[in-house]
């Protein structure tokens, strides 16, 4: 992108912890979100499921966005992501109920969890789309029972893949180990997000 070109990005997140993220890194941005039916898409792959809903996000927005085209001084790059959790080789998405809430969160007392996320970056200009994936393994102590209630009845492991939410007070003394990054955990990982901008960019 030339020196004299602006930059507009929009978010296409409701997530406040992406939208923390966006902004850490530098970046002044929209936010939109797209409202789909995660349900309707389903794949026995993370990857391929992640990416899957990544564009389901970027399709509904554009559809719905009536962006004006870029202007010759402009660019207008479009985020998407997705994140699952996978734990004892299945994949998990937010919690349902306080049951299935309970039962993802217990597991993790006994075995590792991988988060697996995608990031998809759109140039309205190009229409072109660049995409990639991060993931982690978290390791956590035994996890008390009383904690396990307290998260459950606090509601906000609803609104996390998995349940899973390692920033939460009640859980990060309980974090034993993170392989990878904690704003790929977080759901936007940067070294992978700025990557993708940049290639966006180069390729307009």
């Amino acid at each position: 992108m030339s020196s004299g070109m602006n930059l507009r990005i929009i978010l296409g997140s409701a997530s406040r912890t992406r939208q923390a993220i966006l902004k850490e890194m530098g970046y002044a941005f929209e936010v939109e979100t797209a409202d789909i039916d995660e349900k309707a898409i389903r794949k026995s792959n993370a990857q391929e499921l992640v990416m899957a809903l990544a564009h389901a996000k970027a399709d509904a927005l554009l559809a719905r966005l009536k962006v004006p085209p870029p202007s010759d001084d402009e660019q207008v790059l479009l985020i998407t992501a997705d994140q699952v959790v996978v734990h004892e080789g299945q994949i998990r998405e937010k919690p349902e109920s306080a049951e299935e809430a309970r039962l993802f969160i217990e597991g993790y007392g006994r075995s590792p969890a991988s988060t697996v996320g995608s990031v998809l970056v759109t140039n309205l200009r190009t229409q072109k789309r660049y995409g990639g994936f991060d993931s982690t393994e978290i390791y956590f102590h035994k996890i008390p029972q009383e904690v396990v209630e307290s998260l459950i009845k606090e509601g906000s492991v609803y609104y996390a893949a998995g349940g899973l939410m390692i920033e939460n007070p009640l859980v990060s003394p309980l974090v034993e180990s993170v392989v990878g990054t904690i704003d790929s955990v977080m759901g936007l990982p940067k070294a992978l997000t700025r990557r993708l901008i940049e290639e966006a960019l180069e390729g307009s």
